[in-house]
């Protein structure tokens, strides 16, 4: 047999194109793409980093009408509650890897969903009950049963082994916890204070929070970036029903606790009861609340009132198409009665891609890419 004959190409086979563009991503190699600095995203979380899921749930947490996303795909709202780019986006931009789609857009394809997927969604928390009163949501418990799908369509197409590398390369980035306080814990007559005290309403988050994370690990995640949850008590919804336009020691307590808690489990018990996973504490409570005291050093003049809202400090309703609009965003931290600008998600993403141990620990996003994951 002439072992110099030419071998027909993969296509010549009867490959089909799709596989051979996933399989291609699927191996790290550089095909039609830019050389990225991982596989994939795949983002689980809340209205902070939701690029459009609940544009498609009947939910009244929504982000797809004007002025949202003013400064971002041409003004054309997306579903981010913000006025640009989420912390997700700027960290895919710095990792080279474009924004993964939502998981809820229709007819996703393979190679649409090459890159990773975004299951995030306004009012979503790590309980089932979180956001109800924002009627539909997809809690943590459901972004992962939307995982799981996904994680079956790569094995479909790729084989078990080739995906099981495909998405123990990639990075998966969550934050939960929000919502558990401002639309549950603290929601006027929620019957969960009732219930729980606030160390025991901890104690249950962590907990939950924990056998979660733990199911993402038995799905295939192997790099995971945890959010801490900011200065709840120092956004605009919370403000307005201040005097003096002061931060809420209480509610940031609680944060405080819940992050200190959520910090200790990562380091401790997780990390032992998952071997092969790496994992990087993403705080900003501390640059969030550096933001809020000294802001002229990050070039805002504006912390105390959202830049596009309805109500007393525009803290009261979210952003609308008659809701009233700053002109100056880059000056203001907050987007909306609760979400930052995007001025304020590129510094927290900064510290989370390249900082120090104080903004994200053991290691940084830059330092987790470039560690060889164990499937």
């Amino acid at each position: 047999m002439n072992s110099s004959r030419t071998r027909p190409s993969m296509e010549q086979r009867g490959v089909p194109k799709f596989q051979l563009f996933l399989a291609c991503v699927l191996s790290n190699a550089a095909c039609l793409l830019h050389a990225a600095k991982v596989p994939a995203l795949f983002i689980f979380g809340d209205s902070l980093i939701d690029v459009g899921n609940n544009n498609y749930i009947n939910s009244l947490a929504k982000a797809d009408v004007r002025y949202n996303g003013i400064d971002y795909n041409h003004g054309v709202p997306t579903g981010r509650f913000c006025n640009g780019r989420t912390i997700p986006d700027f960290l895919g931009e710095y990792l080279e890897v474009p924004p993964p789609p939502a998981y809820l857009t229709p007819n996703l394809t393979i190679k649409d969903i090459s890159r990773g997927l975004n299951y995030a969604s306004g009012a979503g928390g790590v309980l089932d009950a979180t956001g109800a009163n924002y009627i539909a949501r997809l809690s943590f418990n459901q972004q992962l049963v939307y995982f799981a799908g996904t994680k079956q369509r790569y094995v479909t197409e790729l084989g078990m082994d080739a995906a099981n590398k495909f998405l123990a390369d990639s990075i998966y980035m969550v934050a939960f916890g929000a919502n558990d306080y401002i639309n549950n814990y603290l929601v006027t007559f929620s019957p969960t204070p009732s219930l729980y005290n606030t160390s025991q309403f901890q104690d249950m988050l962590i907990s939950t929070y924990s056998q979660q994370i733990s199911r993402l690990y038995d799905l295939g995640a192997r790099k995971m970036v945890v959010f801490g949850v900011g200065p709840l008590g120092c956004i605009p919804n919370q403000l307005m029903r201040t005097t003096d336009q002061k931060c809420n020691p209480q509610v940031n307590s609680y944060v405080q606790g819940f992050n200190a808690a959520l910090q200790r489990q990562l380091s401790g018990i997780l990390l032992k009861q998952l071997p092969k996973v790496r994992f990087v504490y993403a705080h900003g409570y501390d640059r969030f609340i550096d933001m809020v005291k000294s802001p002229a050093s990050y070039g805002f003049k504006v912390t105390d009132e959202g830049c596009c809202g309805l109500g007393r400090l525009n803290g009261l309703l979210a952003c609308m198409p008659i809701s009233n609009l700053c002109s100056n965003r880059k000056e203001y931290l907050f987007w909306d009665p609760f979400h930052p600008t995007e001025a304020a998600n590129m510094v927290i993403a900064t510290d989370f891609y390249n900082g120090t141990t104080a903004y994200a620990s053991p290691i940084n996003v830059e330092e987790l890419a470039s560690v060889s994951a164990v499937v």
